[in-house]
């Protein structure tokens, strides 16, 4: 298939006319291929992920994050250095859809608000305007809230979302909410936004240390990786549907950090130094 009509299909989904200034979503890495017979996707274009759709046999990839959002020389032997070395060698192009995918609230991103079955749905921060399906002009933008139908305890939120670790700042994880905002990724920004919304409950990840002390509503942080991980993969099995002609394939990524007990400090009684 031909490298501009599959660009096209990401692009339904994920417009670049909604995604925000600052970022770089769209052709991330040219080849001089225009033929496409294996799509893969991932939420990094780390070496391990490229390496990996390769391996599967993609002459494409596409990412949701950006391979840099400020591009430079690749004058250092790191990771960008890397993925640009593997990416040229094959003549695999690597296109990302970022804001653009994020921004659309009927797009994959949406994915844990339709699963809470909100009601009266809103965006937080609009980013431009999009057609939907029906060919509706439609508001875009970040972050989400919108109406439960029945009161739900953040416990019961957080086990929705397939999380089992997070941080929760202002409330105990008992507590009953009925108005709640999605973000995924990095939304602790829109914070105030959701509280004007009449949210009691933001839940997105990267939650900033002083952002929590100014929270102006209890915020559930599950981590920037977890609800755009899954994101991805139900845009993966959108594109399976939507590119019938092609392979489409899932690259599953590591969320990098990693959730530690704490290490014992105690020295056994018989090996207490004595004091002097």
């Amino acid at each position: 298939m031909e490298l501009a009509k599959i660009i096209s299909v990401i692009e339904k989904t994920a417009p670049l006319s909604i995604a925000a200034g600052w970022d770089h979503s769209g052709m991330q890495v040219a080849a001089e291929r225009t033929q496409i017979r294996h799509l893969a996707l991932c939420l990094d274009p780390t070496p391990v992920s490229i390496g990996r759709a390769l391996d599967l046999g993609a002459d494409m990839v596409l990412s949701h994050h950006p391979l840099s959002l400020s591009p430079r020389f690749p004058d250092r032997l790191d990771n960008y250095h890397a993925v640009l070395r593997l990416l040229l060698r094959a003549d695999v192009p690597l296109y990302a859809s970022h804001t653009s995918l994020d921004a659309n609230p009927d797009g994959p991103s949406g994915w844990l608000v339709r699963k809470l079955g909100l009601a009266g749905v809103s965006v937080l921060e609009t980013t431009g305007v999009f057609h939907d399906s029906a060919g509706q002009e439609r508001e875009a933008g970040f972050g989400l809230a919108g109406r439960l139908p029945a009161p739900r305890t953040i416990a019961e939120i957080l086990a929705a979302a397939g999380v089992e670790h997070a941080r929760l700042v202002g409330a105990d994880p008992a507590c009953r909410v009925e108005r709640v905002a999605v973000c995924p990724g990095s939304g602790g920004s829109l914070a105030g936004l959701a509280a004007a919304a009449g949210a009691q409950l933001l839940v997105t990840g990267d939650l900033k240390y002083h952002d929590a002390l100014d929270a102006p509503l209890p915020i559930l942080d599950v981590g920037h990786f977890s609800l755009e991980e899954r994101m991805m993969r139900l845009f993966s099995e959108e594109l399976h549907e939507a590119l019938p002609e092609i392979d489409v394939s899932f690259v599953p990524s590591t969320d990098p950090f990693t959730v530690c007990q704490p290490f014992s400090t105690s020295v056994p009684e018989d090996q207490h130094e004595p004091l002097s």
